[in-house]
């Protein structure tokens, strides 16, 4: 989903102050809200993927108003609101591997109004594939009930002169995980080593 929460790569917020003051919660209230999350995860209400689109529904101007735990809470009075006691078994599909280490891959660039791990500013960008990991659970399909997806989930590379142009530096690189439906095939024939892995030789 392209909203206010997707902030990877976007200028313009100011500088991120982390403090000293490490403490999960900074209020009682955050850790009762906290724990309402995983209490009612855990009794089945809704899975962590329903729970993530929720908090990506919250509007821009309330969503960048609100503060971590305040956004929590928002989630879960719409997830409660939309909770119903049937329940849904989910068809299972198993998609095997398409990709292997080495390989040239390019993101889809989607635009979807529905959940998605996909960074867009990775959208459209040429990277390698340098590990395969999972199965997992696609998130797009399970956030909304429509199917239990599994498949593999590559760690991708890219070159900083693929997100950053000229700004990045010359051994600049961004690894991400990445589900198979995000990718399609590189252009490039045959198989590179990352980035990364130059990096370090």
């Amino acid at each position: 989903m392209n909203g206010a929460h997707d902030m990877g790569g976007v200028i313009g917020h100011g500088g991120l102050d982390a403090g000293r003051d490490e403490r999960a919660v900074h209020h009682s209230w955050e850790g009762r809200v906290n724990a309402m999350m995983r209490l009612l995860l855990a009794r089945g209400l809704f899975n962590l993927d329903q729970f993530r689109h929720a908090v990506e529904r919250i509007p821009a101007s309330e969503y960048l108003a609100s503060a971590y735990y305040e956004r929590w809470l928002t989630a879960l009075e719409a997830l409660t609101r939309e909770s119903r006691d049937e329940t849904i078994t989910l068809v299972e599909h198993r998609r095997e591997a398409r990709f292997a280490p080495g390989d040239p891959v390019i993101v889809r660039n989607v635009y979807t109004k529905r959940h998605t791990r996909l960074a867009r500013y990775v959208a459209g960008r040429r990277g390698i594939v340098e590990s395969v990991h999972g199965p997992f659970l696609l998130p797009d399909t399970r956030a909304h009930l429509i199917s239990a997806d599994w498949e593999p989930v590559y760690t991708v590379v890219f070159e900083g002169s693929e997100l950053w142009g000229d700004e990045a530096g010359p051994r600049d690189y961004v690894s991400i995980d990445l589900w198979q439906s995000y990718l399609e095939e590189g252009h490039e024939q045959g198989r590179r080593s990352s980035p990364r892995a130059a990096d370090r030789s």
